[in-house]
């Protein structure tokens, strides 16, 4: 990873606990501090005390160093892993419901096809898309369908795991 680059995107793990609360603290801390969230997704865990932070951050090693920091200070995080080292696998999921002629719904359908997505829902003149993947899947695939017109998107934000037998620290 290169240090130079001050948009490098970094992915942040937190285990935090699950409490009202905590999203507010955790984001509060970020807004104090000046750091800009690019993407920001909580869900629960295997142990339902617990809930999953996955945090992606902009900035350079020292912004990540900085947020690490910050974040392993707050009372309710029990465990803050970065994936800047080892391989890990990310992913983000799309609804995006494109216009569609019925004389292009066909090409729509092939590029669902060849992406691996799944249409969810037809309209007479909409098709509404899901699709899961990297986040440069997701963008390949709106870059090919922005001439046919996106009417609505929505997206989950990134999360990720490390590969492989994870070690749990605490």
């Amino acid at each position: 990873m290169m240090t130079d680059d001050k948009n490098l995107k970094h992915v942040i793990s937190a285990i935090v606990e699950n409490q009202p609360g905590v999203l507010a603290h955790v984001s509060g801390m970020f807004a104090a501090r000046g750091f800009n969230i690019d993407s920001l997704v909580v869900g629960r865990t295997e142990d339902p005390s617990q809930s999953r932070m996955t945090i992606v951050v902009l900035g350079d090693d020292y912004v990540l160093e900085q947020v690490r920091k910050q974040l392993e200070k707050l009372i309710h995080v029990v465990r803050v892993r970065d994936f800047s080292e080892g391989a890990f696998v990310e992913r983000d999921l799309m609804l995006v419901r494109i216009f569609t002629p019925l004389d292009k719904r066909s090409d729509i359908i092939s590029l669902v096809d060849l992406f691996r997505g799944k249409v969810v829902d037809v309209c007479r003149d909409s098709v509404m898309v899901e699709l899961a993947g990297s986040e440069s899947k997701l963008e390949a695939f709106l870059d090919l369908v922005k001439p046919f017109g996106i009417k609505e998107l929505a997206r989950t934000g990134v999360i990720a795991m490390q590969r492989g037998r994870a070690q749990v620290e605490d």
